[in-house]
This record gives structure tokens, sequence and C-alpha cells, in this order.
């Protein structure tokens, strides 16, 4: 019985220490949650004079205690909820929550109630103030805070609307200022409380919490626009640094909105690492294996069974995400580098069959080499187990070595093959670790058209690693990689520029490729009619201007009459990257600016700056700004070459209307 007294009280005094360490409240009505946490605070010193009293409990007045010891485990579970909950979910299910509140402290009243203060052993100040908390209870059942209704309404009603629906900026504002989320941090943490929501939801969250993202969305869109240089704070330690997206605005002075599509469904945040489920939606790996890992077996956004579990990594995605991170200066997301751990999941015979095959690309026969090489080749390609089971089967080391070979169907074979392998998350790593790049780079060199192009894809493929861009441009890639934008067919052209682009998000290979001669291919690649790479040169171009190197080549390539033709006549995203080129070009140069004003730049750039995609109003804003600048500056030059020319004028005339001065005197000259 002592042992189970000492047991229960502890356990007391621990749940009143864990509500005394919440130290705020992120409800808009705070009241109640202060007055119940410093209610129950003030139980501590009657439980710690039971704790040193050496008097034994009766079997009823441990009932009791556990009972309260179960009150006070609710109450805390409310409590956090108050603290680290949703705002939007505490303001939208209030009347769930005053139920709660009702309940529990109904509960704390009867365990309060329940106790026999005669039978234990407390001092009468101390259970003085034991009824005194029980009396506030007794009265707090009959009273409650007024909710805010007009914020209730407000949130309702926008909660109710389509993602596509217009909201009054008016409302979005009150709605952002009555929950104060106002800034990077505030955002953050409700992003986060949404994101817990859904993992810690009993049952599929489903359409709720994803209105709730919606509407969340909506108030961290208004905000970032209504103050686009509102700075982050230091990065906030009850914030996890695992968080998708968290830091990736740590330390700049700009907080451009993100992208929808760059967001996570699950919590809103910049995608590191996006993967696509079965149904084809694309989550942050972390948010979606956390989800899997809880028992759901569906896909949180459209609530379709998941026919399976294997997440694909989009590559294409995430290379969108960091294009937009530098374009707009943001490091980009770092993803983990421990890849998951995976098995493949192929039949014994399948297994086998496999084996069968690697046993004759071992063998020194070259045409057994070149027949497994091609089978391996088109086993890979089929399905997610077959690059798992050739992979831990030991074919990587043994594709490599055939990289060398002088038959060029095998190396075409063999480099085709890590490709396919390559799209294999868990491959990745193995490929690097077998020195497999200086050999894809020599098949970028000196292989076959079909060979080059897919050693391209290769590299781009391994590349989406970021430490893998360092050493890929370091084996000499980039040079090779120009050479294949230049000469290759159109698919080549393509593998060659997105692997071009992934490698140039690293600083260090930007002069590289500027120094290999790219900006004059690119360019041309630009004005070709039918060309069809308009796309990935200009996002190239973005890339490289940001480099000193780049600007320069960029310039001297005579870019801006193509640049501005592309801002008035381009895709949403040419419009986009067309500017941000031409903002670094003008940075720093007023020719470059003179030159485009000339080229009737003004009314494109206003047109942008108003009907653009968010990055390219913020380009077209910049050079606006620069652009009216000039004009000012050219208005003042006018203005000061007008005045001295009046003023030249005026001298000029002053000096004709001066009097002629007369002869000398001879009389005086000749006196003197």
């Amino acid at each position: 019985m002592e042992d189970e007294k000492g047991v229960v009280i502890q356990k007391l005094i621990d749940i009143v220490n864990e509500i005394s360490a919440i130290s705020d409240y992120r409800c808009t009505v705070k009241k109640q949650y202060c007055n119940l946490a410093r209610r129950l605070k003030l139980l501590t010193p009657m439980f710690e004079e039971i704790r040193e009293s050496k008097e034994p409990l009766s079997v009823q007045s441990l009932k009791a205690l556990n009972s309260l010891k179960e009150a006070l485990e609710s109450a805390r579970e409310l409590l956090r909820l108050g603290s680290e909950g949703s705002k939007i979910y505490l303001v939208l299910e209030g009347d769930q929550i005053l139920h709660r509140f009702q309940e529990v402290t109904a509960h704390l009243e009867q365990a309060l109630g329940d106790i026999s203060y005669e039978e234990i052993d407390i001092t009468d100040e101390v259970k003085e103030q034991v009824e005194l908390v029980l009396a506030q209870f007794r009265r707090a059942k009959g009273r409650v805070d007024a909710p805010d209704v007009e914020l209730y309404e407000n949130l309702l009603s926008l909660y109710n609307k389509s993602s596509v629906t217009a909201a009054d900026p008016a409302v979005l504002r009150r709605l952002a200022e009555k929950l104060q989320l106002l800034g990077i941090a505030d955002l953050t943490q409700e992003s986060l409380a949404l994101h817990e929501m859904v993992f810690a939801s009993g049952g599929d969250p489903g359409e709720r919490i994803e209105k709730m993202s919606m509407l969340l969305k909506k108030i961290k869109d208004f905000v970032q626009t209504e103050n686009p240089n509102m700075e982050p704070p230091a990065r906030d330690k009850s914030i996890p640094s695992s968080c998708p997206g968290q830091g990736f605005m740590e330390g700049k002075q700009n907080s451009p909105l993100i992208p929808d599509d760059f967001r996570c469904p699950v919590s809103l945040e910049l995608m590191k690492d996006p993967v696509i489920v079965s149904t084809g939606q694309t989550y942050e790996r972390s948010c979606i294996e956390k989800w899997l890992e809880a028992g759901h077996g569906t896909c949180p956004k459209t609530q379709q069974p998941l026919t399976n579990t294997v997440l694909t990594p989009n590559y294409v995605l995430r290379s969108l995400i960091a294009q937009w991170c530098e374009a707009n200066g943001i490091e980009p997301p770092k993803r983990s580098s421990q890849p998951s751990k995976t098995t493949s999941a192929n039949s014994p015979a399948e297994r086998y069959k496999i084996e069968t095959v690697l046993r004759k690309l071992k063998s020194g026969n070259p045409e057994d080499q070149r027949s497994a090489a091609g089978e391996i080749r088109l086993l890979a390609k089929r399905n997610a187990d077959n690059r798992l089971a050739i992979a831990e089967a030991g074919a990587i080391p043994l594709l490599v070595g055939l990289l060398s070979t002088p038959d060029s169907r095998v190396q075409e074979h063999a480099v085709t093959a890590l490709l396919n392998l390559s799209i294999c998350e868990n491959n990745k790593g193995s490929i690097i670790s077998s020195r497999a790049v200086p050999g894809i780079v020599q098949v970028l060199k000196k292989g076959s058209m079909e060979a080059r192009e897919n050693a391209a894809a290769t590299l781009f493929s391994l590349s989406v690693v970021d430490e893998n861009k360092v050493m890929i441009g370091a084996c000499g890639a980039i040079p090779p990689l120009v050479a294949l934008l230049n000469e290759g067919t159109q698919r080549g052209k393509k593998d060659a520029a997105t692997a071009l682009f992934n490698l140039c998000i690293y600083q260090g290979n930007k002069g590289k490729a500027v120094r290999a001669g790219v900006v004059p291919t690119l360019m041309q690649l630009l004005t070709e009619p039918q060309g069809g790479m308009v796309d990935e040169t200009l996002a190239i171009l973005a890339i490289l201007a940001s480099h000193h190197e780049g600007k320069t080549a960029i310039g001297v390539a005579e870019a801006v009459p193509v640049l501005v033709e592309f801002i008035g006549n381009g895709s949403p995203r040419n419009k986009e990257n067309a500017a941000a080129v031409l903002v670094q070009l003008c940075a720093g140069d007023q020719h470059h600016l003179v030159e485009a004003q000339e080229l009737g730049v003004m009314d494109p750039l206003v047109d942008l700056a108003q009907n653009g995609t968010d990055r390219g109003k913020r380009k077209a804003a910049q050079l606006l700004e620069r652009m009216n600048r000039l004009i000012e500056l050219q208005k003042q030059a006018q203005a000061e070459a007008e005045a001295e020319a009046v003023a030249e004028a005026d001298a000029e005339s002053e000096a004709q209307n001066q009097p002629s001065p007369s002869p000398p005197c001879l009389a005086n000259a000749v006196d003197s």
C-alpha cells in the first residue's frame, strides 16, 4: 500500500509539473486555460505533504487520488492542446473544446470532493488552499468565456469556400491579426500544429484537416503578400529542425511566397524530398513515411486506398524547387543523405534469373557480357523490385567495369543499366561508391550518341543528391555536357540541359559551365526556330546570371534584345526567367538598362508586374524601379544640359552687348 501511495503521489506531482511547464496558450480565449493551469498548480503543496507524511492512506483515499490523477491527465492534454494545437482548429472546434473544458472541470471537482481530508496528513493551511481550489472549480462549472463570434464566423465562411475562391482581403487581415499569425514563426508553428494533428488523429483526418490547411495557406499568402520584406526570426528551439522547409528562409531578408505545387499537402511547407505515392499525389518523404508508419493505408489528400507503399522520388519537382530557390536567392532545403531501408520483394524465380544473368556478366566472353548487360538494362527498366534485387546481387561494380570496354554496344548497355538502376534512391550511393562517375563521363565524351545521351541522364539522376553535384563537376562532366547540348539530338540536348541545370545549382560548377562555352550555345538554342529548348535554356541562364562570370558572358553574347522579346511574348515561366536574367545584367550596368529601355521593355514589364507569376512580378518590379531611376537620371542630366546651354547662351549674349573699349589717348601717352 505504501509503494502504491508513493507511485500515485509522484505521478500527481509530475503531471502538475508538466502543466506548470506550459508557458503560453495559442488560443484566442486564453483566460480559461490560464485559470485552469493556475488552480492545478495550487494542488502541489498537498501532494508534497502527503508524500512526506509517514501516515498510510486508506483504500478509499488511494482510489480518490487515482481518480484525481485521471482528471489531471485529461486536464494536461486539454492544456497542451491550447498551447501546441492549431489556432484555426481551436476556433472552429470551439464548441467541442468548451465541452471538454466542462467535462474536465466536473471530473476535477468530483475527484477533489471525494478525498477525505480528515484522513490524510496535511496542514490546515494547505487544506484551506485545496478547499479554495475546489470552490473555484464548482463556480467555474457554470461560467464560460464568451467566444469571439465574429472570428468564428469569418473563419467558418472562409473554411466553407472552395480553395480557388478569392477571399476578402479585409477578412484575411482580421483573421491574421486576431489569430496572431503575422510572422514567419507564427505561420510555421501553425503549419506544424496542423501537421501534428494529421498524424495524431486516431482515424483519417480527411477533408476537415485539408480544408484547415487550405485556409491557413490563404492567410499565409495574404500575410506574405502584405509584408514581402518580412524577416524570419532566428530558429525557434521549439520547432523541430527536421521539419520540411524549416530553416530554408533563415538569414534571408525576403520571404517569397512558395508556389502551391512546391508545398507538401500535409505540412504546407517547402518540400525537400518530394515523393510520389500510388495515387499520383506528391508529398514530402518524411511526412508520408510518418503517415504510413501510423498504419494509414490511404492517400492523405484524396483519401483513395494506396495500392502499394512504394515512394517514387519526384526528381523533376525536386529540380524545379531547387531552381526556384536559386532564383530567389534561397539555399535549397537539404534532404537527408540516409536512404530508406528497403529490400526487394522479388520472387525466388526472379532472383534466380538475375543471378544467372550476373554469372554471364562475370564471364570473360564478350558475347555473354553484351547479352547480359542488355538483359540487365531491360530488367532494371521494368520495376523497382528488380532494381533493388540487381543491386543487391552485386551488379553495379560489374557494370561500372564495362564502361571502359572498347565494345560500344556493351558500353551503351552498361551506362543505360546504371541509369535505370539509379532511379532507385538506395542505388545512387552504391553507384557513386563504385566510382562510376569517371567512367560515365568517359562514355559522355566518346561513346555513341545514344550512350552519351543516357550518360547525361545518369549524371542528372545522380546529381539530385547535393553532395554528388560537387564530385560530378570535379570529374570533368560539364564540358562534354555542353558539347552534347550543342551537338546532340533533341532528346540528347534535353538530357544535357537538365543535367547542366542540376549541376549548376552548385555555385562552384557555374564558372566551369561558362568556361566550357555554355552561354553561346544557350543563346543559339534560344534563337533557333522551333527549337523546343526555350524553357530549359532560360532556366539555365537564370541560374548562371547570378555568377559574375555568367553575367559577363551573357552580356557579351548581346542577350538583351532576346530577353526583352521573351519578357513581352514568352510563356509565364519564360517571362519570369528572362526578367530574372535581365535583373542581374542591369545590376550596376546602366548600358544594358539603357538598351532594354530603347527596345521598349517598359510596357511588357508593367504587364508582367501586374499579371505575371509571383517571382515574375518581383523581378519586373525590380527592373521597373531601376528603369524609373534611370529615367529620373536622364531627365536630371537633360535638365542640367539645358541649363548649361542656357547659361552659355546668356554669357555669349552678354559678351556681345558689352560696349567697345575707348582707344588710348595719344596726348596723354606723349605727356607721360
